[in-house]
């Protein structure tokens, strides 16, 4: 197989004007077209097209999940098979990526996991989203639809407008970064590590999708690791805010861009095992132990493993690391945790012994007080999410709450910047 190449088109602003274009550096947007890309979905009775900016006294809340715009230099459909034929394999040929802005869901509230995201404050130093261009989707649904089909509706809606921004910028200028293939097979005198990344599937709003199907009905998947580029993994999980791996974190997955940049050096990078987390134990048997089988063929010497959620997930974790280490592949997990506001009760649901190599990105119960700030959604809900509480919202319009709300802030893939210390 070839190498992948991104294109990064770096934008430094977002402006409304009355034509979509893309120029130096400047994305201009105009409203009505975005609107229209929105409204096609019959389900969707309205929608605002508002910007955020770095710095701006702007907080943008419930988010349901956060996009960055990418269109494939060939004219092929990003994020392949969510709306479209899954009729190409994603994570070949040249993406291109506008670098600096993403696309944000809001509106009404679908679930009671959804999150918030400050551009400036106290809060922004937990999000990386506080450092890029945002531009708000607040989504209305028709009167009457159901979670389900809501969370359908905002969806696709994400999708389809970073499908059409990317589309902007695919003659300008860019910075290129090429990712080689990868195979068991090269750098022979290197150790073999595989990188299994959790997906969350277990219904209630709790699924992602691959190549547009629900992770519900898949097996473990092995991947090109440039596969999460082209958007082969959709985030349609309500998981808490600060540990949710939105569709933006598998389009930028640091622990691929880590391990790309070891890859024939260090280690030989040999591939990704995509493993969806079930709610019942029969399934979590039956994935973790096809996981492991996957690992062991591809001739695994080590392997890293990343979390998506918390809780229930942490079986499937302790159990994959268990078997892993029983076939002497060593183990290294990737996670946060709860141990309260304190943080002196345990952090983790399970344990197992053979988890003696841990990665934690910080405890979701630390507190944090917020200012008031001019509201792109509805702030009422932080009374409503994960992380906050009834009487959390204050007449001013500060907050205090837990960072659990905070989209991203204690991110299973290290895209922030805390940590766990034992004290």
């Amino acid at each position: 197989m070839d190498a992948f190449e991104l294109r990064r088109v770096h934008v430094s602003n977002v402006r409304f004007g009355e034509k979509s274009f893309f120029s130096h550096g400047i994305l201009t947007i105009d409203a009505y077209d975005v609107r229209a890309v929105v409204l096609q979905d019959r389900f969707i009775k309205s929608v605002d097209v508002q910007i955020a900016r770095p710095g701006e006294e702007k907080r943008i809340i419930p988010i349901k999940d956060i996009l960055e715009p990418r269109s494939k230099a060939n004219g092929d459909p990003i994020f392949p098979g969510c709306g479209t034929d899954p009729d190409y394999i994603a994570g070949a040929g040249s993406t291109v990526v506008l670098d600096g802005v993403c696309v944000v869901t809001t509106g009404t509230m679908v679930n009671f996991q959804e999150g918030l995201v400050d551009m400036v404050g106290p809060g922004s130093g937990y999000s990386l989203f506080s450092r890029k261009v945002n531009i708000a989707l607040v989504i209305e649904p028709v009167e009457g639809l159901g979670k389900h089909e809501h969370e359908r509706a905002v969806r696709f809606a994400g999708i389809n407008v970073a499908r059409y921004l990317g589309s902007l910028a695919t003659e300008a200028e860019y910075e290129s970064e090429i990712y080689p293939a990868t195979s068991p097979f090269d750098f022979p005198d290197l150790p073999k590590v595989v990188y299994v990344c959790q997906v969350i599937a277990q219904g209630l709003l709790h699924d992602n999708y691959i190549y547009g199907l629900n992770a519900q009905g898949c097996l473990p998947i092995l991947f090109r690791p440039t596969e999460f580029m082209d958007g082969a993994v959709v985030s349609g999980n309500c998981a808490a805010p600060c540990h949710k791996h939105t569709t933006y974190h598998h389009q930028n997955n640091p622990i691929v861009e880590d391990l790309y940049s070891e890859h024939g050096k260090t280690l030989n990078f040999v591939g990704v095992i995509v493993a969806p987390v079930r709610a019942a134990f029969a399934d979590k048997e039956r994935i973790c132990r096809q996981t492991v089988k996957m690992a062991e063929m591809l001739g695994a010497e080590g392997v890293i493993l990343s979390e998506d959620g918390g809780g229930n997930p942490e079986v499937d974790l302790m159990l994959t690391t268990r078997l892993l280490e029983s076939r002497g592949i060593k183990t290294v997990i990737v996670t946060d945790e709860y141990a309260g506001s304190d943080g002196a009760s345990p952090g983790l649901a399970d344990v197992t012994p053979e988890a003696d190599a841990i990665v934690t990105n910080g405890n979701g119960n630390q507190r944090v007080t917020l200012p008031p700030l001019s509201v792109i959604g509805d702030v009422r809900a932080v009374e409503r999410i994960t992380g906050g509480h009834t009487g959390g919202l204050h007449a001013d319009g500060s907050i205090d709450m837990e960072i659990a709300g905070i989209m991203g802030s204690t991110n299973e893939l290290g895209a922030e910047s805390l940590t766990t210390v034992l004290i």
